[in-house]
């Protein structure tokens, strides 16, 4: 008898974030917009972006994973608006020269180092020798080990 799994959701690999800066930073070169995209202006539209997101969740309660109870209108509304919100956290990273891919990389690391589990304990642990508490190339080399060996 065949066990009925649930499909995993995942992203389509075909663009990165640096794709997207890239695109982005002509698409504003070209329209003459870098006056106006300084860290703040950014900042206050991505906030926006993020009242349009809310709103689209707004009274509707408890959303089901997958979102089953969505026409395709609606669901094509939130990816708009989620590509807002992403083309404008990238946006002002790059204004504000922080690597995100990096910096998500070494948050993951963070949050994952306050896990109070056995293993959890362990990297912090070696992280802290290893590095002086500090970023740096093992946090991300054992950030990938635990990655893939979650999946």
């Amino acid at each position: 008898m065949e066990e009925n799994k649930e499909q995993v959701f995942t992203f389509s690999t075909g663009l990165s974030l640096e794709d997207i800066r890239v695109k982005q930073a002509k698409f504003a070169a070209d329209r003459d917009w870098e006056k106006y995209h300084t860290p703040r202006n950014l900042l206050l539209a991505l906030v926006g972006e993020v009242g349009e997101l809310s709103e689209l969740f707004q009274w509707r309660g408890e959303v089901e994973d997958g979102l089953p109870g969505w026409t395709s209108a609606e669901r094509e509304h939130l990816g708009q608006e989620l590509s807002d919100v992403l083309i404008y956290l990238i946006r002002l990273a790059e204004r504000c020269h922080v690597d995100l891919p990096s910096a998500v990389l070494d948050k993951m690391v963070l949050n994952w180092t306050k896990v109070s589990s056995e293993q959890g304990t362990w990297l912090q642990s070696e992280v802290h020798l290893l590095c002086g508490g500090g970023c740096c190339t093992i946090q991300r080399t054992l950030m990938a080990h635990f990655i893939t060996s979650t999946r």
